[in-house]
This record gives structure tokens, sequence and C-alpha cells, in this order.
């Protein structure tokens, strides 16, 4: 039906659902709100943990009724601590001053933990060991929803073959609006867990379908590169946005503040693609697509699901155990712990929009590989740190490195798969998205577990030295040879090439042709 000239918002939508920037817009906007989600709670969890688990088990010992609530401290004479664990409030008359409890006994303030560095010991939270023990939980918690979402991948990758991708991305953008609306809402460890979980699953629908989408509408290469940035941008926004913004509004609102924020902004997706998006009249690919198993048997893709799997591993380890170290050795008020990861996410930001164009003319072989490199060269300086000024750096160099290996291997993902097998996508978009998910899922359940064992600097240098040690195999992806197949539907007008393949058969069962292949060698 053609569109009503009567109503331009009518015509602008017939001529919108055509158009691949508004494809480009959808997939943003949904990348920005899962990675928004996705990192939102990296600040919030440790400290929520810390409050109502360790305040609360410890209500009646004095000093760690004092150092559970740190902003209490500042408060001004009169002030008082209401206990959630035994219902009482508890007068503070200034920092110094002996603190009243329920038990009729005082304590003066405490000094610094064991363990911990000298620093100021104003506002340095008390249980060095608990906090220890919490590097597993929070670990546990953040890997929960990339091992949900590594398990549904596949089956997504499948499903996308046979119906499009525009019905699995609005369940993606359903699935993750009822797991904002529970995070808001969970007050407890297990809950928390189940809606990180639940996350998992709307975002293996809405990333699969989402760079699918894109790589089916964008067909030229380059197009392809510089339209992966810009959605890589979308995803680099929301961590650049999550983590901040999720301290913030934590220590100055509450913690439902910023899930019920996200859960409105996710709303809005919803009735964008509504628009925007015709699942009714979406087809099945008509080519079939290469079946997951051939795709993971081909050593090129393995390489460049590597690469993304490994340097985004690193990031992965810092997002539980960076805040707990900062609380530990700095003493770092709320607020710092979300902002410790802006650099790395504004430097991000800038690395996607400017690889998606550069690393086509530079090389996408060459800009991972140094990506990989500068990866490892900054996870080793994280330690080194002695203050939140002393993270810029490091923290800087990992978020442009990551920048530039994720916007050099999303298009090659698309161009091997052009190149080597069926130009169907979905599938081999969900391996890339495993390969994400591997390193977000192993990184923060071991990251955790290794920090307790060996300490937080050793965490760095393992995953430093693996991402060093792994750069030189991006060298392997700068010609990928076509498979047979794919030649001899490329040059189906040379007769001859074909023959090319066969040529060592040829020359043991007729020794008179020797001849002849040599002169076709001439002509080509």
């Amino acid at each position: 039906v053609p569109p009503d000239p009567q109503h331009p918002p009518r015509r602008w939508l017939a001529q919108g659902r055509g158009s691949p920037r508004l494809v480009l817009v959808v997939v943003f906007v949904a990348l920005l709100l899962d990675n928004m989600l996705l990192t939102v709670v990296v600040p919030i969890v440790p400290t929520f943990l810390y409050t109502t688990e360790y305040e609360g088990a410890n209500s009646s010992a004095p000093p760690a009724q004092t150092e559970a609530a740190p902003p209490a401290l500042k408060a001004p004479p009169f002030s008082s601590l209401f206990s959630y664990f035994d219902n009482t409030t508890v007068p503070v008359s200034g920092s110094e001053s002996p603190l009243e409890v329920p038990n009729g006994t005082e304590s003066s303030r405490p000094p610094a933990p064991p363990g911990s560095p000298p620093g100021p010991p104003r506002g340095c939270p008390e249980g060095h060991e608990f906090l220890t023990k919490e590097n597993v939980r929070v670990g546990l918690l953040f890997a929960s929803k990339a091992l949900v979402q590594l398990l549904v991948n596949p089956s997504v990758g499948l499903l996308t073959n046979r119906i499009g991708y525009h019905i699995p991305m609005f369940v993606g953008f359903t699935i993750m609006f009822l797991s904002t609306v529970m995070f808001a809402f969970s007050g407890t460890y297990t809950l928390l867990f189940i809606a990180r979980a639940l996350q998992g699953v709307g975002s293996s629908f809405s990333s699969v379908a989402g760079l699918g989408m894109l790589a089916s509408v964008y067909t030229d290469d380059f197009e392809r590169g510089n339209a992966m940035g810009v959605a890589l941008g979308g995803l680099a926004l929301g961590v650049l946005i999550g983590a901040p913004f999720g301290s913030i509004m934590y220590e100055f609102v509450g913690k439902s503040s910023p899930f019920l924020v996200l859960a409105f902004l996710a709303l809005l997706d919803g009735a964008l693609q509504l628009c925007i998006l015709q699942p009714s009249r979406v087809s099945p690919e008509s080519t079939k697509a290469t079946p997951m198993s051939t795709l993971l048997r081909d050593p090129y893709i393995l390489v460049a699901a590597g690469a993304l799997c490994f340097s985004n591993m690193g990031v992965a380890m810092l997002e539980p155990t960076l805040p707990i170290w900062m609380m530990q050795t700095m003493c770092s008020p709320q607020w710092q712990l979300g902002m410790a990861f802006l650099p790395a996410s504004i430097s991000y930001l800038i690395g996607t929009n400017l690889f998606g164009i550069l690393a086509n003319k530079m090389g996408r072989w060459l800009c991972s590989m140094i990506g990989m490199a500068v990866v490892g060269v900054s996870l080793l300086c994280v330690p080194l740190a002695k203050n939140i000024y002393g993270l810029i750096g490091p923290n800087g160099g990992l978020g442009f490195a990551i920048g530039m290996v994720d916007s050099s291997m999303m298009p090659i993902m698309g161009y091997l798969v052009d190149l080597r097998h069926t130009s169907v996508y979905g599938t081999v978009y969900a391996i890339a998205d495993v390969a994400f998910c591997l390193g977000f899922a192993i990184g923060p359940s071991t990251g955790g577990a290794i920090v307790r064992a060996i300490g937080f600097p050793w965490l760095m240098v393992i995953i430093g030295v693996t991402n060093l040690a792994y750069a030189p195999l991006c060298w392997c992806l700068h010609s990928p040879p076509a498979k047979e197949e794919k030649m001899a539907i490329l040059s189906q007008e040379c007769p001859m090439q074909p023959k090319s393949y066969s040529r060592q058969k040829a020359l043991r069962e007729f020794p008179l042709t020797e001849d002849s292949d040599v002169e076709a060698e001439n002509v080509e």
C-alpha cells in the first residue's frame, strides 16, 4: 500500500522502515541500554552487599556499626544511625566521640583494618576478610549474565536464520525490561543473581539479532565496518554512562533509582522498535546458513573470536575486583568506584568510532594486534596506581585498545563468512557474542577467586601477559584464503580456475596435461 500523502508521519515511517540508518539507530539504542544495565551494577553491588550483609551481621559490634555507613561519619552532631538488624536507632555525637550501641557498651573509633596499606583512616571500610570473600560472590554474580548468554546464544543464532532478526530483537527488549525492573526491587543476593541471569537472556536476543541485522543491511564491507563502529559506539556509551551514573544515583538518590530510569528508557526503545521494524513482513534468510559446527572449525573465525574474548576478559576481571581493591587500598568513597571506569569508557567510545574507519585503511589484523598489545601493557600498569588519578592512564589505554580490537574484529567476522562460507550472519555473530560472553563469564568468576588466592596485582599480571602473548596470532588474519567452493562461484567466468585446486591429482593421473596446466597459469 503506497503511503498516504496526507499523513507525513505515516510517510516518514514507510520510508524509515527501508532505511539502513534507522536500523542502525535501533541497534545503537538496544546496545546502549544493554550495556548501561551491564555496568550500572558494577559500583552498586559491592557496597550494597557490604552495607546490607556485613552491617547487618555485625550490628551488635561497635566497629562494624561505625564503618558500615561512611557518610554518617561526616554527619553533624546528634545525628543517628538506624540498624536494620535489630530495628534500633543509634545516636552519634560526632565522628571522634564514643558511640552508644544497643547493648550499652561504648567504643572509640578503631584504626584502619589490618592488612590494608596505610592511608587515611576516615571512610575506610572495615571487614578486610569479608571484602576478600566478597570478591568471589560479586564475581559470580557478574559472571552469571555472561554464562546464561553463552548458553542461549547458539539457539538465538539458529532462530534468527529461520525467522529473521526483528522478532528476536523485540523479544530481547521485553526480557531486558523485566530484568531492569527486577534489579530495582531486589534486596537480596539471590534476587540480584536471578535478575542478572535474566539480563543475559535478553542481551543474547538483542545483540545477536542486532549485529546480524546490521550485517545483512550493510552489504558493502567498508560501510559495514563503519556501521559496526557506530553500533559499538552505543555499546561504549552504555559502558561510559553506566558505572558513574549508577554510583552517583545510588549514593545520592537510592538503589532503585538508576534501574527505574533504565526501565523508562527501555520502554522508549520498545516503542522505537515497533515503529521502525516490521516483524510481520520479515522472511527468513533465503540462503541456507552454514552450520555453527562448520564455522567453529574455521581457524580464522576462531582466531578472531579469541581476540574478542581475551581483550574483553581484562575489563571483565576489573569490574568486580577493582572497586573492592579501591575500597581496601585507596579508601575510596562510593562515587569514585564507578568514576574509575570513566576513562576506559570515554577512550573506548573514541576508539570504536575512530578505528571503525581507520582499521579498514591500516589493515584490521594490524589494528587488532596493536590493540591487544596495548591491552596487555595497560593491565600491567593498573596495580601501580596509588589513587583514582593513577587509574586514568591505564584505564584510558585499556578502553582505547579494546575499542581497536572490537571495531576491527566485528567486521572481520562478517567478512570471513562472506569470503569462506554462506553470507548469512546470525550464526557468526552468535559466535562473536559467545566470545564476548566467555570473556565476561571466565573473567569475573575466576578473577574473584584469583584475587582471594594471590592478590589483585598478580591477577592483572596474568591477564596482561595473556593478551601480550595472544596478540601475534592476529597476523593470521592479514589475508585469509577463500574456500574452494567460494572461489569457484566467484570466478565462474574463468573455467580454468577450478582446475588449479585439483592440479596435483590431475598430474598423477594424466601426465600429458602438464603443459596445458602451465599454459593455463600463464593465461591467468
